[in-house]
């Protein structure tokens, strides 16, 4: 089944389902995005553009996120957080006489959640070597409470990885393969320049 999607494409914002995004709405066409969601469902579909210019192509999976708080202001912008539901794929673009962008979408169902004690022990090992290579204080007592999406989503959401990198995170279909590729980036962005200590990408 494909649902309606309105959609924010928004270059290097990337929401994961669990996860909660703010953003500061400004421009008209986005406030009328935001005040239309408001009488519907408050449901915003969060995508990547491939490009940051004007109607851009897509990149094909994003999340669709529920409006959970929002503050109006007096000259019309909105201050909101989006807290994500579930991951969409674009199946195509409609042709809408709304100032935002709308598509057809399939909603993409990551059935269990679940890491096995091997995959959860292997990724807290790598994240606390990334950490302690990056100078990050980590309260790891409170990581290890965590439940594998959440972690798993969190650590994705909130690295300070490229865009391109989070969308490929984004894109993995289920959270072992996400699990995995996240191990592969902090390695990848963790390594140092011997010279002068700072992460490269070499």
């Amino acid at each position: 089944m494909s649902e309606r999607l309105s959609i924010f494409p928004l270059p290097g914002a990337i929401l994961f389902p669990g996860l909660r995004l703010p953003l500061h709405i400004f421009e008209p066409r986005y406030r009328a995005l935001v005040g239309d969601a408001l009488v519907r469902d408050r449901r915003i579909a969060m995508i990547q553009p491939q490009r940051p210019v004007e109607n851009a192509p897509l990149y094909s999976i994003g999340c669709v996120g529920r409006i959970a708080d929002i503050e109006t202001m007096d000259d019309g912008r909105y201050n909101l957080v989006l807290e994500g539901e579930v991951r969409f794929r674009i199946i195509r673009e409609l042709d809408v006489t709304t100032a935002f962008r709308q598509v057809e979408a399939e909603l993409l169902d990551d059935g269990d959640a679940v890491l096995s004690a091997v995959e959860r022990a292997g990724f807290e090992l790598e994240a606390r070597r990334f950490a302690d290579r990056q100078g990050y204080s980590v309260d790891w007592e409170s990581v290890s409470r965590l439940d594998d999406e959440s972690l798993i989503n969190g650590v994705s959401q909130i690295a300070t990885f490229d865009p391109a990198s989070k969308q490929a995170l984004l894109e993995a279909p289920d959270i072992t393969q996400r699990c995995e590729l996240l191990i592969q980036l902090m390695q990848f962005y963790g390594q140092r320049d011997g010279d002068d200590d700072r992460v490269t990408l070499q």
